[in-house]
């Protein structure tokens, strides 16, 4: 197998040959037909996240075929489609997870983060953890739901059902999330970096009722917000947006220090909300929804080996849409 190895905090993933992974136990084997670039990606490669052992191999928007089978596993085939997503094992055994709320399980392991990602040509996953994808859609249309779409959508839930939307930060989740929202019939507000005018124009395209700069008022005031920008700035401008009541929602997994504010823009009872990860069941519930409300996501597509022009593109605010990485 080839793939793109992280070796220490901030250094340049570097292309390995190695032998293909055997899959132990309850694993599978999948040969990656794509892996989309998420900005968790970049917190990896920065060193942003705690705990992680290098070499690590990146990458958690999977999609491929199954081409070996660990002992033990029969609800997955030889040669079915599969989507791998962040969370790639829980204990089962915790508090959280005996309640249902495996997303926040206190050992949890993480595609890309602490075990071998999809920045490569071949991958192990649990099986348990792996979605049945079907055929519909191409690799690369599809390999963005594995987390922008899937933690998109648990912030949707989150945000409640509001009618008057915001999303701020125009990316992979928000293009997603978007034409959700849309599909459920509210209205959505697209916040952008400022004169990010691309971002502002794929927005109106997917049927924001309007779209602006991260620091601009909307036309009329929010029921909810959802951050998916990893910018702690963005939380008192949010909360501004919302109307008494509102809800504001931190999507990432790592953001920059939120700075002081008022305490009169949190009060008359708006909420600020964090989503930690995801769950199995958010899985099934996206994919159907998805299906059913005809999800098109704009992409741009590389080559693995540029897995580090990819992610510098996507520092630099440079990808519209997704970015979404080919073996």
């Amino acid at each position: 197998m080839h793939a793109m190895v992280l070796t220490a905090p901030g250094a340049p993933l570097r292309l390995e040959s190695r032998e293909d992974p055997v899959p132990g136990p309850g694993d599978v084997r999948i040969k990656v037909g794509a892996c989309a670039v998420c900005r968790t990606d970049l917190h990896v490669v920065d060193g942003e996240l705690p705990n992680i052992a290098y070499p690590i191999i990146p990458g958690h928007e999977v999609v491929g075929r199954i081409d070996a089978l660990g002992a033990g596993v029969a609800a997955l085939k030889i040669g079915q489609r599969a989507g791998v997503p962040w969370l790639g094992y829980t204990c089962g055994e915790c508090p959280y997870c005996r309640s249902g709320r495996e997303n926040l399980c206190d050992r949890p392991r993480f595609t890309g983060y602490t075990r071998d990602g999809g920045f490569a040509t071949h991958l192990v996953a649990d099986a348990r953890y792996c979605f049945p994808l079907g055929d519909a859609g191409d690799d690369v249309a599809v390999a963005p739901l594995l987390c922008a779409g899937l933690i998109g959508w648990r912030s949707l839930v989150m945000a409640g059902d509001g009618r008057r939307l915001g999303i701020f930060g125009f990316g992979a989740a928000g293009h997603i999330i978007a034409q959700v929202a849309r599909w459920q019939g509210r209205s959505v507000y697209a916040f952008t970096r400022a004169g990010d005018v691309e971002a502002q124009r794929l927005a109106e395209s997917l049927g924001a009722e309007w779209a602006g700069g991260s620091e601009d008022q909307p036309p009329a005031p929010l029921d909810a917000a959802i951050i998916f920008a990893p910018v702690g700035d963005l939380v008192p401008l949010a909360l501004r947006a919302v109307r008494k009541g509102g809800r504001v929602v931190c999507a990432g997994i790592h953001m920059s220090d939120i700075p002081s504010f008022p305490y009169s823009i949190l009060w008359e009872e708006r909420q600020l909300l964090s989503v930690a990860n995801l769950t199995r069941n958010d899985g099934i519930a996206f994919f159907k929804v998805a299906a059913q409300a005809g999800i098109r996501t704009h992409t741009s597509v590389f080559p693995l080996r540029e897995a580090n022009e990819v992610l510098a593109k996507l520092r630099a605010g440079e990808i519209t849409g997704a970015a979404v990485l080919q073996p």
